[in-house]
């Protein structure tokens, strides 16, 4: 079966939980989290949890961990905490929960990036993966970044990725 066909079996609404992991955003100020939501229910998907943590990477665990047992939560969104200042750990958060890891989500990412960010891409630790059967995703705290990831990358595949998920 070719990518087309898959993409046409693809499941349609995904549940997302979407998680902002910053020291300074409130609900009144996170552009990127409502930028999240916005463009998955656009899509057709699914938000059945936000909130907005501190980077402290042992609160972003224990929540990433609380939505994996989630039944119904079939992805897992991140935002903040993936650059290399001493308090980005989102990365440090959520990599041992990754059972797969979706190398090619943050290589074409910083690839994308580049084009608008230049050499600085580079220091993005965007990733994804899989953990429990469910997708993970950490995106940066740029709104530009986050609109990124989410118009090119997640949402034209997460329903693929879930329908491969389940067999």
């Amino acid at each position: 079966m070719g990518a087309h066909e898959h993409h046409a079996k693809a499941r349609r609404v995904v549940v997302c939980a979407v998680l902002t992991v910053s020291d300074t955003r409130t609900a009144e100020t996170d552009t990127n989290g409502t930028c999240i939501q916005a463009l998955l229910e656009q899509a057709g998907h699914r938000v059945a949890s936000y909130g907005i943590l501190p980077d402290d990477p042992t609160r972003v665990r224990a929540h990433v961990e609380e939505m994996l047992r989630e039944p119904e939560v079939d992805a897992i969104i991140l935002n903040g905490g993936t650059g290399l200042a001493p308090r980005d750990r989102t990365y440090e958060a959520i990599v041992d929960l990754l059972e797969k890891r979706l190398d090619g989500f943050g290589e074409l990412f910083r690839m994308l990036s580049y084009e608008h960010v230049g050499a600085a891409a580079m220091l993005s630790r965007a990733a994804a993966g899989i953990a429990r059967g469910k997708v993970i995703a950490a995106l940066p705290g740029a709104t530009s970044a986050v609109e990124l990831a989410m118009t090119k990358l997640l949402i034209p595949e997460l329903g693929h990725i879930v329908q491969l998920l389940r067999g």
